[in-house]
């Protein structure tokens, strides 16, 4: 599976563009906003999403996915409906931070743990990785060893836990037992911020050090 990175909104939230190059079907996994400049890279790279992926309800997440999935007619997918308390509450978040308002959304799709979502021959499997949110999941390309893992790790860090129905002890236990058997060799795209492995995290990552 190919991915490019778009940073948008004030947030530097990575929006990211996948696509299976042999299909060419691509989708979009959290467009946090800034919908002009991630139609320009999709019309740059000759790609259409068939989807739009959400791994979680937060505003710098979602804030274009209402208008790409209405602009190339397709369907949102994602999070888990334990996220959809954050998702009606996109309005407040809006104001919250300053920010146009933005309608609350309801996904065509939730997505539970065990599911699956396809793009093109790509099978990204579906896991809930709570902690930063309750309905957080991740994307995880078995066979590309690639992973999308919205604000769960990060390079160096891992999501805050300080919103309503966080918990730092959840996400921990999360990182641990499901995305660090995945194999060190994982590259993984965060939702802010540089790449890195999960390898590389296990052993330097002073949250996971515990």
């Amino acid at each position: 599976m190919n991915y490019q990175i778009i940073p948008v909104t004030a947030f530097s939230q990575n929006c990211s563009v996948i696509w299976d190059d042999e299909t060419q079907q691509a989708a979009l996994v959290d467009p946090g906003g800034d919908a002009e400049t991630i139609k320009a890279v999709l019309a740059e790279r000759g790609l259409t999403p068939s989807q739009i992926l959400l791994t979680h309800g937060h505003l710098d997440h979602v804030g274009a996915a209402a208008e790409l999935a209405a602009h190339y007619q397709v369907p949102i997918v994602g999070p888990h409906p334990l996220d959809a308390f954050w998702l009606d509450n996109l309005p407040t978040q809006s104001r919250m931070f300053g920010l146009p308002e933005c309608a609350p959304l309801t996904p065509d799709r939730w997505l539970e743990e065990g599911e699956t979502v396809q793009v093109g021959n790509v099978v990204l499997e579906v896991l809930l990785c709570p902690g930063h949110t309750p309905g957080h999941i991740v994307f995880f390309d078995r066979a590309g060893r690639l992973l999308i893992s919205g604000d769960v790790i990060f390079n160096g860090g891992v999501g805050r836990t300080d919103f309503p129905q966080g918990s730092h002890s959840d996400l921990i236990d999360a990182i641990k037992a499901k995305l660090l058997p995945l194999g060190d060799d994982v590259t993984f795209v965060p939702g802010h911020g540089p790449i890195s492995t999960l390898g590389r995290e296990r052993i330097s990552n002073p949250f996971l050090q515990e």
